[in-house]
Order: C-alpha cells, then sequence, then structure tokens
C-alpha cells in the first residue's frame, strides 16, 4: 500500500520518471505499456520491444543495470539489446519486456534503468511502469471507463430556493389513509448538532445530550425516533447520509422531451434501480445555469426502463434546450416509521419481554405436518408446536434461522397449522422487502384467492410483480395496486405484505387486534422501527408475534456512522435474543440447526466463522455433490475456488461506484463454461457499477442471470455462486476497512455471499487487498489449504495464524513506506544536486476521498 507522499519524495519520484542528460525511453516517455494483450498470446508468452535513444548530439552513454523497483516475485523480465555497448545519437538500444504465460489480469511493475555519461561518469535513474492486460481486446475495449471520473463537487445552496409544487399521479389516491401523515422533521436541537463542520465530535455530543438515558420502557419511543432522524431524516441546511447518497445522481444540462403534459427523462443508471425510482417520487429540475431562479417539483408519474416521465405545474418553463436535475429523498417511510414509534408503547411485552411473559413449553399434539419433510427435522417440528399453541399475551416466539435450515419453511408451515386449528385466525405476514414477501405470498397461494391478500404498494407497477401473484392482489379501476373495501379486506385470512406498507392495515381502519398472528421474516433485515410498523399498528395483549431471522446474516442497511454507533443497526431480533428472557428457553427461542443446502465444503467455513459447527449438513448428495469433478475446479474433490486475479479497481464519469474490468472477464468465462453444461447461477457483486459492467458482459449469452449485492440474494440460493471482490487498489482500502464497504470488513455480508451456493462457490478478486481483513484472510487460507486456489499464487503463509486484530493495512503501509525509502535512497544517490526548490514547491500531501 503507498503510503502518503511527503513533497520531497513526490518530487524525487516525478524526477525519476522523467527523460534526462539527453535520454529517452520509449519514445514519449510514457509507460512500457504492452496493451492488451490476447488470452491465446498470453498463453504462449508475450514479447513487446521499446527504444532507448539519445536525443542530444554528442552525449555518450551507457546501460549501467536495470532492476525491478519493489523487492519479491516479478511477473516480468527485461533485457536489453544494442549493437554497441555506447549509446549516441543514431545507435539506440532496445529494451524487451516479456511476460510469461499469464491469465486474464492487470500486470504491473516498475522497472528502474540505471545510466552512465561516458564523459564525466556520471549515473543517472530513469524508472518506468510496465504494463499488460491479459483478455480480450474488444471486451476490454467495451468494459473499460467510458468518461473519466469526475468527483461530484455540487453544493447544498445550488437546490435552494422558491419550489413551484408538480402534479402528483393519480395511484397515490389509490389507498385513502385515516388521517395525515405527521412531517417528523428534525428537532431543531439535533439539527443544530449535526450541521457542524466536519471533525467535530458530534457522536460524543449527541450521545451525552439526547441519548444519556439508557433504553427502557419510558425511553423507548424517543429513543427510536431520534436515532432513526440521524440515519434518514432530511431537513435544511442538514444533507443526512440518504440525502448523499442520492446526490451523486444529480445531473446537468439534460434535455426532457415533452408528450403532451408529461416530461420524459433518461436516467440512465434506473436499470440498475441506481438510482431508485418509483412511481410518485420526485424531482427538483431547473433551468441549466439559471442561478436563484425558480425551482420546479416534478413528480414521476411512469417508470419505463432506464426512462420516467414527470409532470410539473402548468408554468414549467418549456422551452429550455436544458435542464439540471436534483433527486429527491422519498420520505414517506421515514415519516411512516416516526408515525409508527409515536404511538404509545401500551403493550410493553413485545419490546421488553420478561421470563414471565415466555409461557410454558408446548405439551400437546398438532395437525399432520402439510411439509412431510417437518416431521422428520425435531426442531422445525418443535417450532411449530411452540407457535401454534402458545397463549395469548406471550413475549414474541424467536426463530433462529441459519442459511439453508428452512426458515421460512418452518414459518409457512406454522401459518399454516395456525389457520387449521383456530378457524378464527387472522395472519398478518411480513418481510422488509418485497422480494423476500412473495416468497411468503408464493408459498400460501394454494390457500386460495379467498383465503390469501397480497397487498402491493400502488407506486409498485404491475410489470414487476409476478403473473403468478396477481391473482392475489387487488387492482383499482385505473389499473392501480390497492386493496378491497373494508368489509372484504377483514374476510381474508391471511395478509401478506412488506413491514412498511403494513401500516395500510390500520391506515384504511382495520381493527387494532383484528389479526390473531403477526408474523416477520427476515426479520434480523429490517431497523427496530420498520418491524415494530406492523407489531406497533395492529397488536393487541392478545396478539402472537413471531421473528424469523438470523442475526448473523445481513443486518439492516444504515448509512450513518453515527446512527450504528448509537445501535440503529441492531435489529429487534437481535436485541430480543440478548434479553434473559431468550436464554435456553425452548417455550419461545428455537435454533434450526440442519442445512439443506450446502456441500460440506462450502459450509464448514461460515459454519465455525458464525455458528459454532453447529450446523449439520443435510443436503440432498444428488444436488449438493452435483459438480464435483467439474473443469471449473482447482481441487475435483473440493467444490469452492478462489481465483486470484490482478485488476484494477475503476470509476467512470460521476459514479462513485467500483468496477474491475478483469474480474468481470474471469466471471464471463466461467459463466459461459457453466451456463453452457446447464447449471443455475447467481453473481454476488458489492459495487453496482461492477454489476452493471457483469450484465454487460453477459448481456449476449445470459441476460437472464441474476446480478445482484449481498442484499439482494439475501434469502435465494443457486446451484453455483460467482462473487467479485472488486476492489484491486490499496489506495482507498482504510476508508473501506473503516466503513465496511463491499465485502471487506463486513462479515455479515461475506456470510451471506457464502451461504447461497448449493454445489459450487467460485470468488474471483484481487488477494493482497482481500486479505488485508483477518476474516478474509481465514478463508483464503482455508481455500488454499484444500487446493482451492487458481491464478496469481498467495503472497503470505496460509499456515500462520492470523492476527484476529488485524493490522495488516498498516503493516502493508508500513512496507509501502519502507520500499519508498529505499527508492529515494537511490535516487538521492543520483539526484540529489539535481534538484532545486522549484521542484517540490507545492508538492501537496495526496488527498484521500469518500468512495462509495
Amino acid at each position: 500500500m503507498p503510503p502518503r507522499l511527503s513533497p520531497v519524495h513526490r518530487a524525487l519520484l516525478e524526477y525519476a520518471r522523467a527523460d534526462k542528460e539527453g535520454v529517452a525511453v520509449a519514445q514519449d516517455g510514457s509507460a512500457f505499456d504492452l496493451g492488451t494483450v490476447p488470452i491465446s498470446q498470453a498463453a504462449r508468452g508475450f514479447k513487446k520491444s521499446f527504444t532507448i535513444q539519445v536525443v542530444t548530439p554528442s552525449t555518450s552513454i551507457r546501460v549501467v543495470q536495470h532492476r525491478w523497483t519493489a523487492p519479491g516475485r516479478h511477473i516480468f523480465s527485461a533485457s536489453i539489446t544494442s549493437s554497441s555497448d555506447t549509446l549516441h545519437q543514431g545507435v539506440d538500444a532496445q529494451i524487451v519486456i516479456s511476460l510469461p504465460s499469464s491469465p486474464i489480469g492487470r500486470y504491473v511493475d516498475q522497472l528502474e534503468l540505471t545510466f552512465q555519461v561516458v564523459s564525466s561518469g556520471k549515473k543517472f535513474l530513469i524508472s518506468r511502469s510496465v504494463i499488460a492486460i491479459v483478455g480480450d481486446p474488444e471486451e476490454v475495449e467495451r468494459l473499460r471507463p467510458q468518461a473519466p471520473y469526475v468527483q461530484s463537487r455540487r453544493g447544498r445552496n445550488e437546490w435552494r430556493g422558491q419550489v413551484v409544487e408538480g402534479v402528483a399521479p393519480p395511484r397515490l389516491m389509490a389507498i385513502q389513509w385515516r388521517g395525515r401523515l405527521p412531517k417528523s422533521l428534525i428537532p431543531p436541537a439535533i439539527q443544530e448538532v449535526l450541521a457542524r463542520p466536519a471533525g467535530a465530535d458530534i457522536l460524543s455530543e449527541i450521545q451525552t445530550r439526547f441519548f444519556a438515558k439508557p433504553l427502557s420502557k419510558k425511553t423507548y419511543s424517543i429513543h427510536f425516533i431520534q436515532v432513526f432522524t440521524v440515519d434518514r431524516g432530511v431537513s435544511r441546511p442538514v444533507r443526512l447520509h440518504a440525502v448523499r447518497d442520492l446526490e451523486v445522481y444529480d445531473m446537468e444540462n439534460k434535455a426532457l422531451v415533452r408528450h403532451g403534459v408529461f416530461y420524459q427523462l433518461h436516467v440512465p443508471g434506473l436499470a440498475e434501480k441506481r438510482p431508485s425510482v418509483l412511481i410518485g417520487d420526485r424531482m427538483l429540475v431547473k433551468r441549466h445555469g439559471d442561478v436563484g431562479g425558480r425551482l420546479y417539483e416534478g413528480h414521476v408519474h411512469f417508470v419505463h426502463e432506464t426512462d420516467v416521465s414527470l409532470r410539473f405545474h402548468g408554468s414549467f418553463p418549456s422551452s429550455a434546450p436544458g435542464y439540471d436535475i436534483h433527486f429527491l429523498l422519498n420520505r414517506i417511510p421515514i415519516r411512516r416509521q416516526h408515525q409508527i414509534m409515536n404511538l404509545p408503547l401500551s403493550e410493553t411485552h413485545f419490546a421488553f419481554p420478561e421470563v414471565k411473559n415466555v409461557g410454558k413449553v408446548p405439551s400437546g399434539n398438532i395437525s399432520t405436518p402439510y411439509n412431510p419433510l417437518i416431521a422428520s427435522n425435531p426442531l422445525q417440528w418443535r417450532a411449530v408446536k411452540a407457535i401454534v399453541t402458545r397463549a395469548a399475551g406471550a413475549a414474541p416466539f424467536l426463530l433462529f434461522g441459519p442459511p439453508g435450515t428452512g426458515k421460512t419453511v418452518t414459518g409457512v408451515e406454522a401459518m399454516r397449522q395456525v389457520l387449521a386449528r383456530d378457524p378464527k385466525a387472522r395472519i398478518l405476514a411480513c418481510a422488509p422487502s418485497n422480494s423476500a414477501t412473495d416468497i411468503i405470498a408464493s408459498r400460501l397461494k394454494d390457500l386460495g384467492r379467498a383465503v390469501m391478500f397480497r397487498f402491493y404498494a400502488p407506486s409498485l407497477d404491475r410489470q414487476t410483480v409476478s403473473d403468478k401473484l396477481v391473482p392475489f392482489t387487488f387492482m383499482n379501476g385505473e389499473g392501480h395496486f390497492s386493496h378491497p373495501d373494508l368489509d372484504n379486506l377483514m374476510s381474508y385470512r391471511v395478509i401478506v405484505t412488506t413491514c412498511l406498507s403494513s401500516a395500510f392495515a390500520a391506515g384504511v381502519g382495520m381493527p387494532r387486534g383484528h389479526f390473531t398472528h403477526i408474523f416477520v421474516d427476515e426479520a434480523g433485515q429490517a431497523t427496530e422501527p420498520e418491524a415494530m410498523v406492523p407489531i406497533r399498528s395492529m397488536a393487541d395483549s392478545t396478539t402472537h408475534v413471531v421473528l424469523l431471522g438470523d442475526p448473523r446474516q445481513l443486518g439492516p442497511l444504515i448509512r450513518s456512522p453515527i446512527a450504528r454507533e448509537l445501535g440503529l443497526d441492531i435489529s429487534y431480533l437481535e436485541r430480543l435474543m440478548d434479553r434473559q428472557a431468550y436464554q435456553g428457553n425452548s417455550a419461545c427461542f428455537v435454533k434450526l440447526l440442519k442445512n439443506y443446502r450446502s456441500h460440506p465444503a462450502i459450509l464448514r467455513f461460515p459454519n465455525e466463522q458464525f455458528y459454532g459447527n453447529e450446523l449439520q449438513t443435510c443436503g440432498d448428495p444428488a444436488s449438493i455433490n452435483s459438480l464435483l469433478g467439474h473443469a471449473l475446479l482447482a481441487n475435483k474433490k473440493f467444490p469452492v475456488v478462489f481465483h486470484a486475479v490482478l485488476g484494477q479497481d475503476a470509476r467512470e464519469a460521476s459514479s462513485p461506484s467500483f468496477f474491475n474490468v478483469e474480474e468481470v472477464l474471469v466471471i464471463q468465462q466461467y459463466a459461459r463454461d457453466l451456463l453452457r453444461s446447464g447449471v443455475e447461477i447467481g453473481i454476488i457483486a458489492q459495487y453496482r457499477a461492477q454489476c452493471t459492467k457483469i450484465r454487460l458482459a453477459l448481456r449476449s449469452f445470459a441476460q437472464d442471470v441474476k446480478v445482484g449485492s449481498a442484499e439482494e440474494f439475501q434469502g435465494l440460493e443457486y446451484r453455483v455462486i460467482i462473487m467479485s471482490g472488486v476492489r484491486s487498489s490499496r489506495e482507498y482500502i482504510t476508508y473501506d476497512l473503516k466503513h465496511t464497504l463491499g465485502f471487506v470488513a463486513n462479515p455479515r455480508r461475506l456470510n451471506v455471499a457464502i451461504t447461497r451456493a448449493k454445489a459450487l462457490l467460485a470468488i474471483v478478486g484481487d488477494p493482497s487487498v482481500l486479505s488485508l481483513d483477518p476474516l478474509w484472510r481465514k478463508f483464503l487460507n482455508y481455500i488454499n489449504l484444500n487446493g482451492g486456489w487458481k491464478g496469481e499464487p498467495i503472497s503470505w503463509d496460509p499456515r500462520a495464524p492470523v492476527n484476529d486484530d488485524g493490522g495488516y493495512d498498516d503493516a502493508m503501509r508500513e512496507q509501502g513506506a519502507a520500499d519508498m525509502d529505499e527508492l529515494a535512497r537511490r535516487i538521492e544517490a543520483f539526484t540529489v544536486d539535481a534538484l532545486n526548490d522549484e521542484d517540490i514547491e507545492g508538492a501537496d500531501e495526496q488527498v484521500w476521498e469518500e468512495v462509495e
């Protein structure tokens, strides 16, 4: 990892790279760039020649030495040939850079050439970078950055001024809410602290002034309202994390094409939901270059692929040649959660269950299981019996379901048993995301349309919903998702919706206590205010609450580091699990242990690291062993591969998101080989730009393959999972480690990604970056010691104990500093007298940027 450069070091390095003493290396003074070497040529080895010329008359020099700057292993080799030992004008030397047989990747090194002037004996040094890319030249060109990265510098004052309100889409009126949603503004006192300049101890001030009292029944509501405000709230002059996330998509001087009363805007990232724009969202628009003028609010009425249709007030200036666009945060979810958390905490046994609320271990029998496999799993069957036979007013039941253990299957079985046991039972089934909620609905659809209702928010487009679930929805006369009248709505025995959308039930007049049971699946992925929306809006003292999830997998997505420190990233499920009432009590807590998904080699590492080796491999041998012996594997008996790729993480245009072309090329190759044999695959990459590039690479032969983040894959499973680590540059790794970006230093994200695979797991990444995190180093050691390593060889001893406290980034930085000091000493030996004050004046320290 390169250290931050001092002005003197920077000047010395620039001096070393410059042609001097009448010698020109590679004519234009650029790097020894071998270009993009086709894979077939790279397999045989590749060479390229560069010229060393003397361009000053009467100057003669000799080449004394050539050497590689950094110690250790080097990919390239170099040789110098000339017709004479002495070079002068008209007598050149050729330096041949050789790349031996090499796999796909980007190869970079630094070569130092030492020369001597014949007449004076003076020695001098010229250094050159050596670069080669191995891959398909056409694919490399297609995937490379299409525009240089330019960091967004937009200021907050740019979007202040008088706002002319737009016209909201009619579908927002598809639900007739009873009562108005509160504004939920940031309290001025919190706003004042958050607005302080960078470097101020904002966290300490927030904790001291607003969170001094511990979480309790008295402080519960205000605690979560304030901590949620810190993370997601919006109020000028404070721009919080959720707002800044959207600002990177602001656009300048863009065309708006008029179609009747609508204006169509092209949003390039919309196909990848970056930014995520839904019907009903708003944007601010102004004429390009108009400073201090009116701002026009445009409401999104239609979303189609990469275009949105906006509607403005009639006074909107439609004749402007270009417009600036500012995306606004949709505050409805924030306001809805604030509204729910403001409700009185009347049923305290939901938020603060005590031992007396637990109830007894179930002893009675229940019906024969609808899913016969449940009966063969004692823990699943115990959980179902406990849920079905619990007494009214008991503490929430927690089902801890590690990956592949059948958590959702168990929850669905419990719902069926509840319905069979009690004809008056009514169930509200929720999950944080539509995808997770759809899984529940799809497994209950055989109950029939008269029994189950799937509620979708009116902002959702019909085209995004599975045709199999549409019959279980309700569409109003305009074709928008809505709900039937109250009497018909209350006749359904099961209503399935997301946690946030469950607020519609109380909002349209369904009485508290109507649902006898509330199930929240993937509860570990929701913030506590989000999980509380269905509970605090609809539960009474007799309602049964069931939480299903895995606190070892992904928790809530929290942007603000202050909110994380205040505990917003601890889910409701995880907080309850730590309470005394749930310690070793099978009446209210069951942990599933049989994994029906993964091959033992895939499961072994996460089992050891996250689940105390409690998980048992119980997958169907025909499934989990189906890819043993596959040509892709390095060890035919070990279905885990780490393909070490030396790449370069890049960015383009105004997007802060990283992508790595070399890793995309390897993934493309893997996907082609696997799909050719009919294998189902899923591809996980944590940076949205990498997902976009992978989709582009697969478009011609595999456009239906799911590519997304670990968050998008939670709850899913595939026969093969391919992961992309993306990061190859050391420049930002300290920032990544601190903020748990990508896969680095985010154990839960790594756990989710690994455990999606049934029969084969392939990871493509740069080991020198990933191994800076102790958990990743352990994982890479595990793969290497089992023969699953491909590509560039491992650069450390995989048998050496791993330091759980980390520090590997510091060690790399120290080594980089030592290498630079050594280089500086060599340069100074030749050039210290040649440098003057102008060389070092103004050589600024390296500036570190915030990245995605």
